[in-house]
């Protein structure tokens, strides 16, 4: 237990950052999950951006997310629209 006033106030804080913290580790860690699982753009799009919120407030190491981002990426692919450009047949004089 904190015995000085400064200490007790620490104890305090960073009880509350824990708390947010796992909150944010939690959805990250559902996000990914349900990535792997069905493999939408979409839910690999959450994924990333989870990844990089944990990142930019120092809940994970950059790499980590980085790993994370890589692994993700390689599951689902935007879909490209068709191309517009019709096959061309040469023409004969």
């Amino acid at each position: 237990m904190p015995v000085t006033k400064t200490a007790k106030r620490a104890l305090r804080s960073s009880k509350r950052k824990e708390a947010v913290n796992k909150i944010i580790i939690s959805r990250l860690e559902i996000a990914i999950k349900k990535a792997r699982k069905e493999k939408t753009f979409e839910n690999v799009k959450k994924a990333i951006s989870l990844a990089d919120i944990a990142t930019k407030k120092k809940i994970i190491h950059k790499n980590k997310a980085a790993r994370i981002k890589s692994a993700l990426s390689k599951l689902a692919k935007p879909k490209k629209p068709a191309s517009k450009t019709a096959k061309r047949t040469k023409k004969t004089k």
